[in-house]
């Protein structure tokens, strides 16, 4: 078993102190995120200085406005704190513009339908049971509430986007603004044919590479930036940077962005983050990243290739970039069941719904699991087999109901994970 991290009083004085109840729970989750191994692929370790940046005194500040352009004083500092964030944002992805204001990824998104729509306006996305997001048109969300969201979806062949659908809505319907990336698309997005259909029908192409945004940046997966016109994104996930967001466009596209973040839908930027944001952008450009981002790909195609040699039906069959998702169907387990035995084991994961899913979403199919944090500890894909052979094992015990399994897996995994420590994380 792994050693028990230190202290609240010694990681974290002045909270302890201040408030001791809380201070327990975060060194619980300190604990529970070094003992556990993490699959949720939208979850990462940020490094030491992700998290300093967070806490300083930047929290402090209000900036409305932009650099240059403020509509508070004693700007001196946050203005070149910003632009840092900016510029590196530019150099990273290759854009021409970059907002790093963004509260968090749906609040980004729903700036760009801000800025190229008008409530009513028809758009397109994908399906979020098909691996869309909410924020893409669904009807739950406000995006599907103040728009007319019509969706796309995936062959049930393949399981890969029919664009031939996609192509024949977008003449159909002529959108306003396309959306293209998701929350469980384990293949490569072709941002060029998405490009050449928006182009067709005179749509904004909005790329929402939240999940696989250090993956472009580490040039494991295409980028968008020659295709997009806009391109949304978090800064967690395969980024390794802070809970925040950015938007990036077009030059031509730079005014409307920026006016829709402040002051169309934001006040006050929280300046911490985008110091964090700045940080891990710096650390995104260092060749390691590139590292990361390839062993990232290279863990996660391992992995899936081990969980097919055991019988486990994965959706297209595979993963071109950080994803993977499991059908259970055949398993005769449904995806919530399996999760929440799987968390018992110590494996972190999400349930999840598969395309054409007969099930309902709170009680999907499927999981959905990730290697960014996994790959961050420093596992290689020697590791992946034995990370199959517990999610199999945890599987089976779910489906038997044999508590007393899911607590050896439990034992297995925390021993592992103490010779891998986890980036960010207290020492003991």
């Amino acid at each position: 078993m792994s050693q028990p991290r230190m202290s609240q009083s010694l990681s974290h004085p002045a909270l302890s102190a201040a408030d001791p109840e809380l201070a327990a729970l975060v060194g619980a989750e300190e604990q529970l995120q070094a003992d556990t191994l993490r699959l949720i692929p939208s979850e990462n370790y940020v490094s030491a200085a992700v998290l300093e940046a967070t806490g300083t005194v930047l929290q402090n500040k209000y900036s409305e406005g932009y650099a240059g352009r403020r509509y508070y004083e004693g700007q001196q500092n946050i203005d070149q704190v910003e632009t840092l964030a900016v510029e590196r944002a530019k150099a990273v992805f290759g854009v021409e513009h970059a907002n790093v204001q963004p509260y968090s990824g749906s609040p980004a998104n729903l700036a760009a339908y801000l800025a190229f729509a008008e409530p009513g306006d028809t758009v397109l996305g994908m399906a979020l049971p098909m691996g869309g997001h909410l924020t893409h048109g669904w009807g739950v969300s406000a995006t599907g509430t103040w728009f007319r969201g019509v969706q796309y979806g995936v062959r049930p062949e393949s399981a890969l986007i029919d664009f031939d659908e996609v192509r024949d809505l977008a003449r159909k319907e002529r959108p306003k603004i396309i959306f293209c990336g998701g929350t469980a698309v384990p293949r490569t997005i072709d941002f060029a044919a998405f490009g050449e259909i928006a182009r067709e029908v005179d749509a904004v192409l909005v790329a929402d590479i939240a999940h696989i945004a250090g993956l472009i940046a580490g040039g494991a997966h295409p980028s968008p930036v020659p295709h997009a016109d806009v391109i949304s994104t978090t800064t967690h996930k395969t980024l390794r940077g802070p809970r925040g967001a950015m938007l990036m466009s077009r030059a031509s596209h730079a005014k409307a962005v920026d006016k829709a973040v402040f002051p169309g839908l934001q006040g006050g930027p929280h300046n911490h983050t985008t110091a964090a944001i700045a940080v891990a952008l710096r650390e995104a450009a260092a060749p390691s990243f590139r590292d990361y981002a390839h062993a990232v790909v290279a863990n996660a195609k391992a992995l899936a290739e081990a969980l097919l040699a055991r019988g486990y039906d994965l959706v297209s069959g595979g993963t071109d970039n950080h994803l993977v998702l499991i059908d259970l169907t055949s398993k005769e387990v449904p995806g919530k069941v399996a999760a929440k035995a799987l968390d018992r084991a110590g494996i972190v994961v999400n349930y999840n719904t598969v395309p054409f899913d007969p099930r309902k979403p709170f009680d999907p199919s499927g999981i959905r699991i990730g290697t960014p944090s996994l790959t961050s500890r420093g596992l290689g894909t020697d590791r992946m087999p034995l990370v199959a052979e517990w999610i199999d094992r945890g599987v089976q015990a779910a489906a038997k109901g044999d508590e007393d399994a899911l607590t050896v897996i439990r034992g297995e995994v925390a021993e592992l994970m103490a010779a891998y420590p986890a980036p960010g994380l207290p020492t003991a």
